[in-house]
C-alpha cells in the first residue's frame, strides 16, 4: 500500500480515520470494494495502484463538505497536480459545490487535464451546471472536440447527464459519433452515451445503430449496455437483437 507523504493525503487519511473513530486503519483501506477490484486488476499499474490511499468515497464526501469551507480548501485547489487519487476526487468534490456558475467553471476547465481516470471524471456534475445549460454547452463542445482522454470523457459525460432529456438536439449524439479514439475510457463512454439516449431519445438515435455509423466494438458495446436496460421495452431490445 502507498507510503503516505506529508500532504493533504495524510489529511484525508487521518480525516477518515478520525470521521469513523477507528483504530485500525486497515478497516479504512481494505473495506472498499472498488479499492480492492482496482487493486487486483492486471489492467491498473502499479503505479497507479500505489496513487491510492483507500479512503472510501462517503467518509471523502464529508470531508469535503466540511474542508470546502476552509481557506485551506482554496490553496488546495491551486496546487496542482496531485499525488492522490483521493485528492482528485476531493478536489473535484470541492469545485461542485461552488455556486457561482463563472467561478465553478473556470475551476473545473483548469482541473480538467489532471483527470487520470475514470472514477474521477464520472464524479457528479457541479449542480450550478443545470441553471446554465444554454452557456455550458459551448464549452461542452471544446471539450469533447479535445485530444486529452478524460476532457473527452468529460465533456460526454456532460452531454449525459444534462442534454438527453428537454434540452436535447439532434446535433449532440451527431456530435459524440463523431469522436474517433482508440482510447477505451472514450469509447465505453460513447457507447454509454448512446445506450442511455436509446432510452431517452429512441427514434432519435436508432438510426446510427441501424446504418451503422458507430466503430464496431462502440456499436456493440451501445447494444449491450442498452440490452441491460430496464428504460429499454421488450420490442426495442428485439430490434435491437437484429442489429448486433
Amino acid at each position: 500500500m502507498t507510503q503516505i507523504s506529508n500532504n493533504y493525503g495524510l489529511v484525508l487519511l487521518e480525516s477518515a480515520i478520525l470521521a469513523n473513530e477507528i483504530e485500525d486503519t486497515k478497516k479504512v483501506i481494505f473495506e472498499q470494494p472498488m479499492l480492492l477490484e482496482a487493486l487486483k486488476s492486471p489492467i491498473v499499474s502499479l503505479a497507479e495502484k500505489e496513487k491510492i490511499i483507500g479512503v472510501r468515497t462517503p467518509i471523502l464526501r464529508k470531508f469535503a463538505k466540511e474542508f470546502a469551507q476552509t481557506k485551506e480548501a482554496q490553496n488546495f485547489l491551486q496546487e496542482l497536480p496531485h499525488q492522490y487519487y483521493e485528492e482528485n476526487n476531493l478536489h473535484l468534490m470541492i469545485v461542485t459545490q461552488i455556486c457561482d456558475y463563472e467561478k465553478c467553471l473556470k475551476e473545473v476547465i483548469q482541473f480538467l487535464p489532471y483527470i487520470d481516470n475514470w472514477a474521477t471524471c464520472d464524479l457528479p456534475l457541479p449542480k450550478c451546471f443545470e441553471k446554465h445549460k444554454a452557456e455550458l454547452i459551448v464549452d461542452v463542445k471544446n471539450w469533447i472536440a479535445s485530444n486529452d482522454t478524460y476532457t473527452i470523457r468529460y465533456g460526454i459525460g456532460v452531454l449525459l447527464r444534462l442534454y438527453l432529456d428537454e434540452d436535447f438536439k439532434d446535433e449532440y449524439p451527431k456530435l459524440v459519433s463523431a469522436v474517433i479514439s482508440d482510447e477505451y475510457y472514450v469509447n465505453m463512454m460513447i457507447a454509454w452515451y448512446f445506450a442511455t439516449a436509446l432510452a431517452k431519445q429512441w427514434e432519435a438515435v436508432i438510426g446510427y445503430l441501424k446504418d451503422r455509423k458507430l466503430p464496431e466494438w462502440v456499436h456493440r458495446k451501445t447494444i449491450q449496455k442498452a440490452m441491460e436496460s430496464n428504460r429499454i421495452t421488450k420490442e426495442q431490445k428485439a430490434e435491437l437483437r437484429g442489429l448486433r
